[in-house]
This record gives structure tokens, C-alpha cells and sequence, in this order.
């Protein structure tokens, strides 16, 4: 009689815990499927994060490109008309009015002019003097860097160069006040098949423009040498007004006195007149005349001295 009743109990257990053990199977898939879901979700993320980092950057970057100052002066005057008429009939007395313009393919980056003067005083011998301005302009540039930069980088290595003339004796260098930015005297003998040479070499920087002044005189057929001195003052007063020149032609007053100088003298030198940024520039141009230019002055120089001589 109470087999059935115990029967049914068992039935109603196993039929309990069966339920259960389904519960759980059906439990664990949903919890797999949650954890899939959560894994790719992150995973989407991460990758979402790392396609949008690098193209952020890349643009950030090119946002923050830096721009170069444009160059202050955008052109140079006549090289032949720096100089006034007193001031060449003081360093070329005979041959003031002997201005030969040099070859230049850019007219707006570099010119240059020369004089030559020869005071023949028959059997006491003669004075000889020769007078070269040669003025170089910087652009600035996005691959080169900003023009007075460039031009500052110039002036230093001409200064060098004027320092270090092979056969040069009694070298002096000195600085220049009142002409542009910065400005560099640097005069020595030198001795010559003609005779001995006191030669001159003034190099100036106002702005993104570079002035070289070379002047020599010598004594020839037996007339005694001029005064080193009296050369050098010549040759600075030249290279002032020169200054003053190219900033006047690009519309900015009284640039030989308003630059520091290099000798400390002066008032601070005066700012670009553009702040905006260069389009475009070509310095590589001017660097290369600028090395000819190096050379020109002591060839020519010492070939009109020679021409002189034969004359004498």
C-alpha cells in the first residue's frame, strides 16, 4: 500500500532536480554569449581608438607646422648709385665717374659695381685706388630658415674669409658702428708684383642684406704707400652710406645708424616690416653667387693694379 506513494515521491525528486540541471545548462550559453559580446565590443573599441589616434596626430601635426618670418627687405638698389658723388671722388678721385656694374642674373638678390682710379703724377710715380660694393640679399625660406638668419650666417663667413687672405701681413679687424646690424672692418699690406697694397674690407649686415665694401690703394712707380687709416675711414664712411641705401629702397629711413652694430654702438636695429609668412625664397641662388662674389674683388683688383703700373 505504500510502495506507490514512495514511487511517486521519487518521481517528483528526480523530476525537481532535472529542472534544474536544465536551468543551468541554458544558463551557461547566455553567459558565454554576454562575454563573446562584451570581448568584441572591446576589442571594437581598441581598434576604433587606434584608427582614429595616428590620423589625429597626423593632423595636429600639420596644424602646428611652424611658419618663417618673410624677409624684411625684397630688394636692392642700384649698386652703381649706393655711393654719393663726394664720397666717390674721395676713395676714387681719378675714376669717380668709372662705375662698372657687374654681370647678375637677379638684379634683386645681388649686384655689385667697381671704380678704379689712377693719380699719374709723371716721374714721382703714381696713386692707385680700386673700390668694389657688392651687395647680397637672403630670401627667407621653409626649408633654408628666415633670411636675416641666412644673411647673418653669410656675413660671418666673409668676415672669416677677408681674415685668413693668403700673404695678408699687419691684419687688424675691428668692429663698425652705425652700419645696419651688424658691421666688421678687417684692412692688411699686401705685397704685389706693383707694389704694396693696403687693402680694406668692410662687411656689413642690415636686415637679410649683406654690404662688402673692398677698397685698396698703393703707391706705384715709387711713390709712397697711402695711410692705412685714412683708407679705413673712407672705406666705412662707403660702406655706411651703402647701408643706408638698400634701406631706403625698401622704404625704411636712416639704416646706417639704426642698426646695433657689432661694436655695441647704436640703437636696436629695426624689425621686419612683415610679419607674415614667406611664399617663397630662393637663398640657395644667392649662396652660390655669393662665393664668385668672394672672389672677384682680389682678381679684378689685382689685375687693373697691374694694368696701372704698365701705364705708369
Amino acid at each position: 500500500m505504500h510502495q506507490p506513494a514512495q514511487r511517486d515521491r521519487s518521481d517528483q525528486q528526480r523530476a525537481k532536480r532535472l529542472s534544474r540541471v536544465l536551468v543551468c545548462a541554458a544558463a551557461v550559453p547566455v553567459m558565454l554569449i554576454a562575454a563573446g559580446c562584451s570581448s568584441d565590443s572591446g576589442s571594437s573599441d581598441g581598434a576604433s581608438k587606434e584608427t582614429a589616434g595616428p590620423g589625429a596626430t597626423t593632423s595636429a601635426d600639420a596644424t602646428a607646422a611652424p611658419t618663417v618670418q618673410a624677409a624684411a627687405y625684397k630688394k636692392l638698389p642700384e649698386p652703381c648709385a649706393v655711393l654719393s658723388k663726394k664720397t666717390l671722388t674721395d676713395l676714387v678721385p681719378k675714376g669717380a665717374k668709372s662705375g662698372k656694374e657687374g654681370t647678375s642674373s637677379d638684379t634683386a638678390s645681388r649686384g655689385s659695381c667697381s671704380w678704379t682710379s689712377l693719380d699719374n703724377k709723371g716721374v714721382k710715380g703714381s696713386q692707385f685706388r680700386w673700390l668694389n660694393v657688392s651687395l647680397l640679399r637672403f630670401d627667407s625660406s621653409q626649408t633654408q630658415g628666415e633670411g636675416d638668419k641666412l644673411a647673418a650666417s653669410y656675413y660671418a663667413k666673409q668676415v672669416q674669409a677677408a681674415q685668413a687672405v693668403t700673404g695678408a701681413k699687419n691684419s687688424k679687424s675691428e668692429p663698425v658702428a652705425g652700419a645696419g646690424d651688424e658691421a666688421t672692418a678687417v684692412r692688411y699690406d699686401l705685397k704685389k708684383k706693383e707694389g704694396a697694397f693696403k687693402q680694406q674690407t668692410v662687411v656689413a649686415r642690415v636686415e637679410n642684406v649683406v654690404v662688402t665694401i673692398d677698397y685698396n690703394g698703393a703707391g706705384l712707380a715709387g711713390d709712397k704707400a697711402p695711410s692705412a687709416d685714412t683708407l679705413t675711414k673712407a672705406a666705412e664712411k662707403a660702406v655706411k652710406e651703402a647701408v643706408a641705401a638698400v634701406s631706403s629702397a625698401n622704404g625704411a629711413g636712416g639704416g646706417a645708424g639704426s642698426g646695433s652694430g657689432s661694436g655695441g654702438a647704436g640703437s636696436t636695429p629695426s624689425k621686419s616690416p612683415s610679419k607674415s609668412p614667406a611664399k617663397s625664397a630662393s637663398p640657395s641662388a644667392s649662396r652660390s653667387a655669393a662665393k664668385s662674389d668672394a672672389k672677384a674683388p682680389a682678381a679684378t683688383a689685382s689685375s687693373s693694379a697691374s694694368s696701372a703700373a704698365d701705364k705708369s
